[in-house]
């Protein structure tokens, strides 16, 4: 007799173990409904779909923009990096939940559906376009649930390795490899404001402009105050006049020279007496103008002597802020979680997954990447309770998204019954009123 596929399977080792295979009841990935849930307060997801143009027709329209996009970004949250899990995905329950539409009672989009999405669709240019303006209308409508005094920005490039001949891939001197050079902008709760990839031999600030710009715009009229920070990339006399124009405070680092240097040359000078095993920092600010800037400007540096160092550590920073020599330092120096934030995007969502041929495909990946990341970052910043509002977004992934659960139909409802291993009934039941409460108030 032949074996039926619905026969449990038996292991030798145990003769009363039974393996039982139901794909579409179970699922690894039933912490996605969480986010779902601050997707759905804030309207995310639906919003954007609304702004999309579709031009499909027939069977193609199966399943909505909203619903194509979700499948997207959730299934990147959930670490599937590209469309080739869609197949598996498509009868995931919790896939299918978030996703929500026809995938709730069916199956969500397939893999030919998925590309075509990612491919077709989402690389028309206003469709493009929208995705690339979107990270900054989703951080202003978190913005207007929880609002906020100061606003500070980080600028910063990143690299993302190419393999084989992908369109805009080159050779970048700085990494060392080939590579794509995207660009991104964050604020300082950790959310990207703002994101374009780039060919990979551009220089760090390249496009710099299209991409500050139309961030700057936005917080023209919220009555706040407005700060920006960025690496000797951005040492840029435009970038300084352009957030002068616009009231900002900035901090950016300058590359050392002859002319810096004789301005601190009495600190240059190594202390006397036997080297202390705690640096020695000493600080100076004065009056600089390069040959390229139309005026001078504050400059505050720092000199650091180490122990067992023959020379000191020195930088510089260009700077319209008024405070202590110190304060200005310690502020730049925060600068550095945007890297961490990078770092992030890399390893939690691997967000350097663009493997396509052609640049607008994978300029389209990282647009979703970006979104998958905010609402992962909006989940950890305005969710989670003190005891794990620590966890990195990879922490989240490996210990919220990755929560097993049997799934239980019945007439009128659909049961999760979630594993109680690492998140708790009474932790996702805070998890979610954390959530209800960022819904907006109705007056009458």
């Amino acid at each position: 007799m032949g074996e039926s596929k619905k026969d449990a399977l038996r292991v030798n080792f145990d003769n009363k173990l039974k393996l039982e295979f139901h794909g579409v009841k179970v699922t690894s990935d039933a912490g996605l409904l969480a986010y779902r849930e601050i997707d759905d307060v804030f309207a995310l997801t639906e919003t954007t779909a609304c702004k999309l143009t579709d031009n499909r027709i027939g069977k193609n329209t199966q399943h909505s923009l909203a619903a194509l996009l979700r499948q997207s970004v959730y299934s990147r949250l959930a670490g599937y990096e590209d469309t080739n899990d869609a197949e598996r995905l498509s009868v995931d329950p919790a896939m299918r939940h978030v996703v929500g539409e026809r995938a709730k009672d069916k199956t969500a989009a397939s893999v030919s559906q998925m590309g075509r999405f990612e491919t077709e669709i989402l690389t028309q240019p206003k469709n493009l376009k929208t995705l690339i303006n979107q990270p900054g209308h989703w951080v202003d409508e978190v913005h207007q649930r929880r609002s906020i005094k100061e606003i500070i920005l980080d600028m910063d490039s990143s690299d993302s390795p190419t393999f084989g001949k992908q369109e805009g891939s080159a050779y970048n001197g700085h990494f060392g490899y080939t590579c794509y050079h995207p660009l991104f902008v964050f604020n300082q709760f950790g959310d990207i404001e703002r994101a374009l990839l780039r060919n990979g031999n551009v220089y760090s600030s390249d496009d710099w402009k299209s991409v500050l710009e139309p961030i700057l715009k936005r917080y023209q009229d919220k009555g706040i105050t407005r700060y920006f920070r960025g690496d000797a990339a951005f040492a840029n006399p435009d970038i300084y006049r352009l957030l002068e124009a616009e009231d900002y405070f900035y901090a950016i680092r300058l590359k050392g020279n002859n002319i810096l240097q004789s301005h601190i040359e009495h600190l240059l000078t190594r202390p006397v007496g036997r080297p202390t095993k705690k640096p020695i920092v000493q600080y100076h600010s004065f009056r600089y103008q390069a040959a390229s800037w139309e005026q001078d400007r504050r400059v505050v540096a720092k000199v650091e002597w180490h122990e067992g160092e023959l020379f000191p550590r020195v930088g510089f920073i260009v700077t319209n802020l008024r405070w202590k020599h110190s304060h200005v330092v310690k502020f730049y120096n925060k600068r550095g979680t945007a890297e961490q934030w990078i770092k992030e995007g890399k390893y939690a969502l691997k967000w350097t997954r663009l493997s396509c041929h052609d640049f607008e495909d994978n300029q389209v990946r990282l647009q979703l990447f970006c979104m998958a990341y905010n609402i992962g970052n909006f989940l950890r910043r305005l969710a989670l309770p003190k005891s794990i509002n620590d966890w990195s977004l990879r922490t989240m992934r490996e210990k919220f998204v990755k929560i097993g659960a049997k799934v239980v139909s019945h007439a009128r409802y659909v049961t999760f019954q979630m594993a109680e291993v690492l998140v708790t009934r009474s932790l996702f039941y805070e998890i979610l009123e954390r959530i209800k409460r960022l819904k907006p108030v109705l007056t009458g």
